[in-house]
């Protein structure tokens, strides 16, 4: 059985004016952030793999010291276009953000990425994971993504089947998935998990 836990990064300065940090904003981690990380304690892992932002990396570096980070581009987060770094209070009185809300999060994000796009390759990204740790032989991973990442991955391999939405996290907190090889060799599905 394979351990995998998917640890959402810990806050940046744009996550506290809610604003929307995608995958054009590389921005390190706040002292808020990283002080709430070094207060929490996070399940055992011999493997990490990371998304390539600056802020997963430097989540890692504080719940796995000195391990060695996986960079999986896959994960990187959504890219947000022109809503990118700003938030609902800035682009209420844009017509293409209300389009947007009305949609209910399924049009593009104008001048970015589809969600049909992003959700598509975090589970790559997700799958070349699993393929690498049982590789190795591997019992124990983690994967410090994006909450965007996480809800894409659960939405698609967790039981029983949530919508997307639904498996929004905070920043810091977790999902330790158990996946068996049985299962997910049959249909590609989590055998069971729990959030932390």
């Amino acid at each position: 059985m394979l351990k995998l836990t998917l640890i959402r990064h810990g806050k940046t300065h744009g996550n506290t004016l809610g604003r929307y940090i995608g995958g054009r904003t590389d921005e390190p981690l706040c002292e808020e952030g990283m002080r709430l990380l070094r207060e929490k304690r996070y399940p055992e892992a011999s493997r990490i793999y990371v998304s390539p932002m600056i802020r997963c990396r430097q989540t890692a570096e504080i719940l796995y010291p000195r391990r060695e980070q996986r960079e999986i581009a896959l994960f990187r987060e959504c890219d947000f276009g022109i809503f990118e770094n700003r938030n609902y209070q800035e682009l209420s009185e844009e017509p293409v953000y209300q389009a947007w809300i009305d949609s209910n999060g399924t049009l593009p994000f104008p001048g970015g990425e589809s969600m049909e796009i992003f959700r598509s390759r975090c589970c790559r990204g997700f799958e070349d994971c699993v393929q690498d740790a049982v590789k190795h032989q591997c019992s124990q991973a983690a994967a410090v993504v994006h909450g965007g990442t996480i809800m894409s991955i659960m939405s698609r391999y967790a039981l029983p089947e949530q919508d997307y939405f639904c498996w929004q996290i905070k920043n810091g907190e977790y999902y330790e998935l158990y996946l068996t090889e049985e299962l997910w060799k049959e249909k590609r599905k989590i055998s069971s998990w729990r959030k932390g």
